[in-house]
């Protein structure tokens, strides 16, 4: 798989409810233990717990951790200073967490579009 440099260059967010963190990690492109650090520093995470505490991950929970990973690895903050950024009010109108957003709505109507199509 090839490494992403940015959130426009991640895979598109599938239409379904839950993800693995398996799964999650791809999409991300964050490697699990990662992923179950963030949980700990960001009280946003909060992936939904089933047997033998496996984590599954609903879609905005994904949208969250890509916010998270672009303003670490893109914007250069510190995990307290994303922590800040993200609770604060601003966090909120963040245009990183809209263009997502708007980027997933587009790819799958786009696949719909194909799919209707055919």
């Amino acid at each position: 798989m090839l490494e992403a440099s940015n959130n426009n260059e991640l895979p598109p967010i599938p239409g379904k409810r839950y993800f693995t963190i398996g799964e999650v990690s791809e999409l991300c492109q964050v490697k699990q233990h990662v992923l179950r650090y963030w949980e700990q520093e960001f009280p946003q995470l909060k992936p939904v717990k089933r047997r033998g505490n496996r984590r599954y991950y609903q879609r905005q929970d994904v949208i969250m951790i890509r916010q998270i990973r672009n303003l670490l690895y893109e914007q250069g903050f510190t995990i307290g200073g994303a922590r800040q950024k993200l609770s604060s009010a601003e966090a909120r109108e963040d245009s990183t967490q809209s263009k997502q957003i708007i980027r997933q709505l587009r790819l799958e109507l786009e696949e719909i579009m194909s799919l209707l199509k055919t």
